[in-house]
């Protein structure tokens, strides 16, 4: 599965599709995009590829840069163990544009969420 759509619900919550669960786990990063869109992260992607590739010389400033861009509005979540939920927070749908409808989209090993 390499996209899909999705309506969130009234309280923001994006239902993760059930074969994606299984990639994702339990456990979700979202932060902010390059654009104005979100990033979604298995928290096993984020902890053992991101948090890496955001180390560099304290004085780096693209470095700087890029923890400051991904770390203000990323949020760490469980997925609902009913429906694989995931509740996206008002500053992240605020990014959205606050649409109810998205698109999810594999960027590699991690997920763009684009307003549709």
């Amino acid at each position: 599965m390499d996209y899909f759509e999705r309506k969130l619900d009234e309280k923001n919550r994006l239902t993760i599709p059930s074969e994606l669960q299984s990639e994702l786990g339990n456990e979700v990063v979202v932060t902010p995009g390059f654009g104005h869109y979100l990033h979604l992260y298995s928290k096993i992607v984020w902890d053992g590829e991101m948090e890496d590739a955001l180390l560099g010389d304290i004085l780096d400033e693209a470095k700087a840069d890029l923890n400051v861009k991904f770390r203000i509005g990323k949020s760490t979540s469980k997925l609902d163990s009913k429906q694989g939920r995931v509740t996206l927070e008002a500053h992240q749908m605020a990014l959205l544009g606050n649409v109810r409808n998205v698109v999810l989209a594999r960027a590699g090993k991690y997920w763009r969420i684009i307003p549709k």
